[in-house]
């Protein structure tokens, strides 16, 4: 279950890396259309990000694909047989890392910029991300 609630975490901060990194090391060959499709989600969420106007993460359709993205990612994480609790598991782990990271961004926001904090945030959770979906 620890994998699960931290790749919930990682869908906290990004939505969509958690999906594209287990798509990439899991079902790239067999699901060729999905691996594609979610790396190209993710990489226009780590662009749009950058954006003065993107919306908070923190507003409910952001919580919401958070919450999703992190069931659909701690499952996949989890043994066969405990797939549903760490959907339950990723889906809680990522609304609470939702609010925790948001508030971390605010901070280095203001002591970096918009966009070296959303830099350094993206390699946060991309390597988070590509080391728990190995394992």
């Amino acid at each position: 279950m620890l994998r699960s609630m931290l790749m919930g975490a990682v869908a906290g901060a990004r939505a969509m890396t958690p999906l594209a990194a287990l798509a990439a090391t899991r079902g790239g060959m067999r699901a060729p259309v999905f691996s594609a499709g979610s790396l190209m989600l993710a990489t226009g969420e780590l662009v749009g990000d950058k954006r003065h106007d993107a919306p908070d993460r923190i507003v409910p359709a952001g919580i919401a694909g958070r919450l999703v993205s992190g069931a659909i990612a701690g499952a996949a994480c989890a043994r066969r047989d405990d797939r549903v609790a760490g959907a339950l598991v990723g889906a809680a782990a990522a609304v609470v890392a939702s609010h925790l990271t948001f508030r971390l961004r605010q901070a280095a926001t203001r002591r970096w910029g918009q966009t070296a904090s959303g830099l350094i945030e993206d390699g946060l959770a991309i390597a988070g991300a590509a080391v728990l979906a190995r394992v």
